[in-house]
């Protein structure tokens, strides 16, 4: 995959991810970050845990792969970075 599509597909499954888990974006950047790194998290865990291909391209069974991986990244994200009021 492209750099552009990782950029796209982290975008997006992170942007979804963050409204799944806090109603609320992370920012533009934030965002993107925690999709790319949730697409290689899920695409492990499909893979190792299923064995099933993970992220495969910029279609909708990667997206969905990318996006379960996000919403536990940012779940752990949530759990380290917690701030108090």
């Amino acid at each position: 995959m492209g750099i552009i599509a990782w950029l796209i597909l982290g975008l997006v499954s992170g942007f979804i991810a963050s409204k799944i888990v806090n109603r609320t974006g992370e920012g533009l950047v934030l965002d993107i970050v925690l999709g790319i790194v949730g697409a290689f998290v899920g695409g492990f865990i499909f893979n190792r845990f299923f064995g099933v291909a993970g992220v495969t391209g910029l279609n909708l069974y990667s997206m969905v792969v990318a996006v379960i991986g996000a919403v536990i990244v940012l779940l752990l994200y949530h759990l380290v970075f917690r701030r108090r009021v």
